[in-house]
């Protein structure tokens, strides 16, 4: 678990001595600090674990540089990009850079972002920094909840859920951060559809061998999740590889084998259609030593198929989609690439490729979709 430490040579930032702001620290009691003047921790501080580095030991990219995706020469077609489009600004970022950073600190469409990765639950998530009034900048705390990364702000030093992106110690504890759709989906699959869009940079200020994972093998089925205390529910093993989907109150979960076997279905939840795909061609992160050695895990998109109020219904064509009422093809974005629908897009819902031992874990309650 080499990124899990800080000493590899490289620069590396520490934690803040104080919050910015003037008020308790939650990052310094979780650490062994007072409690005094926060409220009450919506988690117990005796399950936050130590992943072995200080606050920032791994470092986030606050400062991040970007590339027109038509000039980038680093990445294999195979290899995982984190997918983020507000309001029609598209940006890729390439997991083998968040592996080592965890949080990028950005901006998109005037919008302040925190794109998040957290290897040990293999689970992507983008947040607006926005809170009260405030924009919040976030480090990476060096504490596992669940095995879950737990991200700090600087602002008020109060810890955050990467998963579930709820304040849990600090001043801010049971605020919920918005969240923005985020996708894990091959490079050459990105670059083809959205040519203009930008992808971040591996010129990030610190020194890293991006392109490999300091984590080989941890994906294996038959292994078992880092620095993770819980009970596990026994529906599948802890490392199956599952799509998370929440809709309202509702959650629900299918193993990607099953997803990869039918890579069309239709699902109901909290009274709402939606499709879900799978399309193969993406590399595991978590796999090989060189990331774009990789087993095939395939990308998933989950979108309500309707247009002008019409419900579609999607089969699997090719590498693509398409749609039994007007024969339109679509990509794995929900786009209609040819046919009578060519242009239209998909509504996208929000969704989160996992582990099932954190997606059970954090949503307990879920439902589970089965081949």
């Amino acid at each position: 678990l080499a990124a899990c430490s800080a000493d590899d040579g490289a620069e590396s930032p520490t934690g803040t001595a104080a919050p910015v702001e003037d008020v308790a620290s939650g990052l310094s009691a979780a650490r062994g600090g007072t409690v005094a003047g926060l409220p009450e921790p919506a988690v117990p501080i005796a399950e936050l674990r130590s992943g072995g580095p200080p606050p920032d030991g791994i470092p986030p990219i606050d400062e991040p540089r970007f590339l027109p995706a038509a000039e980038v020469d680093f990445l294999a077609e195979n290899e995982p990009v984190l997918a983020v489009d507000i309001d029609g600004e598209a940006r890729a970022y390439p997991v083998q850079i968040l592996i080592w950073h965890e949080i990028v600190n950005d901006t998109i469409a005037d919008i302040p972002v925190a794109v998040t990765y957290c290897p040990l639950c293999n689970s992507a998530v983008a947040y607006d920094r926005r809170v009260d009034g405030r924009v919040l900048s976030f480090g990476t705390s060096g504490l596992l909840w669940n095995s879950a990364l737990v991200m700090y702000d600087r602002q008020t030093e109060t810890l955050w859920s990467h998963f579930t992106g709820e304040g849990i110690v600090g001043v801010l504890t049971g605020t919920d951060l918005e969240t923005f759709p985020v996708a894990t989906v091959p490079w050459g699959a990105w670059r083809d559809a959205h040519p203009d869009s930008l992808v971040l940079s591996t010129d990030t200020g610190f020194s890293r061998d991006y392109g490999s994972n300091p984590y080989p093998g941890y994906d294996d089925v038959n292994s078992q999740p880092f620095l993770f205390e819980g009970e596990v529910d026994g529906r599948f093993t802890a490392m199956t590889r599952v799509i998370g989907i929440e809709q309202g109150e509702a959650a629900a979960a299918m193993p990607l084998v099953d997803l990869r076997d039918r890579r069309v279905v239709q699902v109901q939840l909290d009274g709402r259609q939606l499709t879900v795909w799978w399309s193969p061609g993406t590399a595991s992160a978590l796999d090989q030593q060189v990331i774009a050695d990789g087993d095939d895990v395939g990308a998933t998109g989950v979108f309500v198929p309707l247009v002008d109020g019409d419900l579609l219904t999607f089969s699997p064509a090719g590498g693509g989609f398409v749609d039994a009422e007007t024969t339109s093809t679509w990509n794995l974005f929900g786009r209609a690439t040819d046919g009578p629908l060519v242009g239209t897009q998909l509504e996208a819902v929000e969704h989160v490729d996992t582990f099932w031992f954190a997606w059970s874990t954090f949503r307990p309650d879920t439902d589970v979709v089965t081949g």
